[in-house]
């Protein structure tokens, strides 16, 4: 094993910050996680972790430094840890072999961290948690800091969450129910929306958002709901406007209409002489503002011509044109 000095970049001078800042850099550039493609990638990586270790550590350190142990953390002129008398066993973060991968030490699927043999006195090793925890936490979107696990594993970084757009008809939005919503996978599920949802309204779905870049757990799916266009009403704020059709009679004469509302339909008292583009306000018939407001409906009325010629509208309506001139 090459001189951990040589391996983290650092003077035989540096102090511990320095050190514990060149792992940090070079654990980000060389985890596996991010260099998938490189075959040699664990290997390069446990080498980093054997560096830190003996320099995150002042015994140990010092112990290289006057000789006493060689760069994998045995005693000079030692070889193995064989069971015979005078054997030296590191403590804490123990090095990884061609059989014994780091990832058996601490892997990044969704289970969580896996505890592997030697690995219990990790936290002895100059913080080597915190710093691998802090790494974790920066690596992929939506990522969090990592934690350590119970079992001295890491937390990997979650998915990201999204949003999720969801049209929902004005009647729904009013009332409540069951609307169906598509995610990113493709996959639909049925969403209950609650009476008297307002536009803009975001529920959340734990655990469908992106999924984790690094095996971790994926992020979570907020439905936003949009108000979806109606074929009746226009929103305007929390009010709606309609258009309704009135008879050329009962514009004249006055009489009544029926307006559709989004709980149904009610009667409009048309006065006598109600010219077209007239207003009327129905309260209360719009939608929900707050917990116990409601918007309007706007009523604008529209004068209706008979759908077949009518011979006798039309003599009225010469003789009224001549009285007129």
């Amino acid at each position: 094993m090459r001189d951990p000095y040589d391996i983290l970049g650092v003077a035989r001078s540096a102090d511990q910050t320095e050190v514990k800042r060149a792992f940090r850099r070079l654990a980000k550039k060389l985890h596996p996680d991010a260099n998938a493609s490189d075959p040699k990638a664990q290997e390069k990586f446990a080498e980093l972790n054997g560096a830190y270790e003996i320099l995150s550590d002042t015994e140990k350190r010092g112990q290289f430094d006057r000789g006493e142990i060689d760069a994998e953390g045995k005693p000079r002129g030692f070889e193995g840890f064989g069971g015979g008398g005078g054997g030296f066993r590191r403590s804490g973060f123990r090095r990884a072999s061609d059989d014994d991968s780091i990832f058996e030490s601490f892997s990044f699927g969704q289970g969580g961290g896996q505890a592997g043999g030697g690995r219990a006195g990790m936290h002895d090793a100059g913080g080597f948690d915190d710093v691998i925890s802090d790494i974790l936490g920066g690596m992929g979107r939506g990522g969090r800091s990592g934690r350590r696990g119970s079992s001295a594993g890491f937390e990997p970084p979650r998915g990201s969450d999204i949003d999720i757009r969801l049209p929902v008809p004005l009647e729904t939005a009013v009332a409540g129910g069951p609307v169906k919503v598509t995610l990113p996978d493709g996959r639909s599920v049925e969403v209950k929306i609650p009476p008297r949802t307002v536009e803009g309204f975001r529920m959340r779905l734990k655990g469908q958002g992106e999924p984790s870049a690094f095996g971790g757990t994926p992020g979570d799916a907020y439905v936003v709901v949009a108000y979806a266009p109606h074929r009746q009403f226009r929103v305007d704020g929390a009010d709606l406007r309609i258009d309704v059709p009135v008879p050329l009679a009962e514009a004249v004469l006055g009489g009544k209409v029926r307006v559709a509302t989004l709980t149904g339909s009610v009667e409009l008292n048309v006065p006598a002489w109600t010219s077209s583009g007239r207003t009327f306000r129905l309260r209360g018939k719009g939608l929900p503002v707050g917990e116990t407001g409601d918007g309007d409906i706007l009523a604008t009325l529209r004068i209706m011509l008979p759908e077949k010629p009518d011979p006798e509208l039309e003599a009225l309506m010469r003789r009224y044109a001549g009285k007129e001139g």
